[in-house]
């Protein structure tokens, strides 16, 4: 999906209101997180909503913008503000894949990503990376789309959208990659569309038509619109973790703590 992201660039904001609204939600739990991070990553940045979020909310911070379209890069880099820029406060630009990122270990505080993590065929991956450059106590915050994301596409007729993990499956890689404490929750946002022309318009600014609608013969599409009742509803899978002190060593020994 590397091109139809980078091709979507100079479109991706007109499109992205699920994205900003699941974005302030996502701020608005950090509100009851204390934190001070020295630095932290906006990862799948897109045009940069969330590292700016984030900019504001922890001033003194080094951000990283962290994306796998260079155009997004170059959107969020035109973004910084001339204050930014002469304080050598605008982000640093990181294009790389999640599951491979060109960062040291225990080299962040923070990691934010806003419905990203879901386009992978298997998030472990990512949460693994994730937790290796996240540093003892750093906070992993995040949204996924969840399987429900179009059910009324679906119940129309439709049989080629992408499938996504739920949330105990998200529960159970933060786990396995290595997390303490997840809390993981959901919701259901709604939109109507006056015709299924916007909604298709909508997902290829984004960049996800075919990602997220797969491909079945415009005849069949034919039949599922019009049986589709206008509403396209989206599960919102919010997440957090943290990453506790390691209990094994890189050599496979058990760590034993004594407090005095």
């Amino acid at each position: 999906m590397r091109g139809e992201f980078s091709r979507a660039a100079a479109t991706y904001d007109e499109a992205a209101i699920l994205a900003r609204e699941v974005g302030g939600r996502m701020a608005e739990r950090l509100d009851f997180v204390k934190l001070a991070p020295k630095r932290f990553a906006d990862v799948g940045c897109a045009t940069g909503d969330g590292v700016r979020e984030l900019q504001r909310r922890y001033p003194d911070a080094l951000p990283l913008a962290v994306d796998f379209a260079p155009p997004m890069l170059q959107a969020v880099k035109s973004r910084a503000t001339l204050l930014q820029r002469l304080r050598g406060r605008s982000p640093r630009l990181v294009n790389a894949d999640v599951r491979a990122l060109p960062l040291v270990a225990n080299s962040l505080d923070l990691v934010w990503s806003n419905l990203v993590l879901h386009w992978l065929d298997d998030p472990l991956l990512a949460f693994k990376e994730l937790h290796r450059v996240l540093g003892v106590g750093g906070l992993l915050n995040f949204a996924m789309l969840g399987p429900d994301t179009l059910k009324e596409l679906r119940a129309a007729g439709a049989t080629s959208l992408r499938g996504f993990p739920d949330m105990h499956d998200i529960g159970d890689m933060l786990v396995a990659a290595g997390f303490a404490d997840p809390v993981i929750d959901m919701e259901m946002i709604t939109f109507a569309y006056r015709s299924p022309r916007r909604l298709l318009a909508d997902q290829r600014h984004l960049g996800v038509r075919d990602g997220l609608l797969g491909q079945m013969p415009w005849r069949d599409w034919r039949r599922v619109f019009a049986a589709w009742d206008g509403k396209a509803g989206f599960e919102i899978v919010y997440g957090h973790a943290w990453k506790a002190e390691p209990r094994v060593a890189e050599d496979g020994r058990s760590i034993v703590r004594f407090a005095r």
